[in-house]
């Protein structure tokens, strides 16, 4: 008699395999309205951490911020525009408040663009965190001639996910990360 359970069982996906982005703790942050959290490196060297809207296109994840917005008060680009491009490499964490909590990690490259007016990936993500009412305002009020917005996209090639439930971070027994670096 042969072990059903053992023939089925899933392999545990190491932290780092971008196939983690398909697991259920995953989806459900990438579809939430938590905030991310995008990790980079400054001009000046120095870390630097930015809490930003994304939009999760089924491989990319997308932040939009402003270049210009001179009727709406935007009076230079965001900083992170020219850090970005002088080092690409970022870190974002999308993450729960409660207990236990839930943490999704990304790790790749951006790719910045630029789009004269407002970025539909902002207009999306505006309705996602404000609703249709409020992101109605806060369209009306920020699409104007003159508005610029950047894409920064990232298509992750490091995945960690950690719930402290089934998938706990390394150090209390859970998956090393692939590519040997630790989760």
């Amino acid at each position: 008699m042969t072990d059903q359970t053992s023939q089925t069982a899933q392999p545990v996906l190491a932290q780092g395999d971008p196939r983690l982005l398909l697991e259920p703790g995953a989806q459900r942050l990438l579809g939430s309205s938590t905030l991310a959290r995008m990790s980079y490196v400054g001009r000046d060297g120095g870390p630097r951490i930015v809490p930003t809207w994304f939009l999760w296109t089924g491989g990319r994840l997308v932040m939009v911020t402003f270049v210009a917005g001179p009727q709406a008060g935007i009076a230079h680009p965001a900083r992170r525009i020219a850090d970005l491009r002088a080092d690409p490499r970022v870190a974002v964490s999308i993450d729960t408040d409660g207990a236990p909590p839930t943490a999704l990690q990304l790790r790749g490259r951006v790719e910045i663009d630029e789009v004269d007016g407002i970025a539909p990936e902002y207009a999306t993500s505006a309705r996602r965190y404000l609703g249709a009412a409020g992101a109605a305002d806060l369209l009306a009020a920020v699409d104007r001639p003159g508005t610029r917005q950047a894409r920064i996209t990232l298509r992750p090639d490091w995945v960690g996910l950690i719930d402290f439930a089934t998938r706990l971070p390394s150090a209390q027994g859970g998956p090393r990360s692939a590519r040997g670096s630790r989760g």
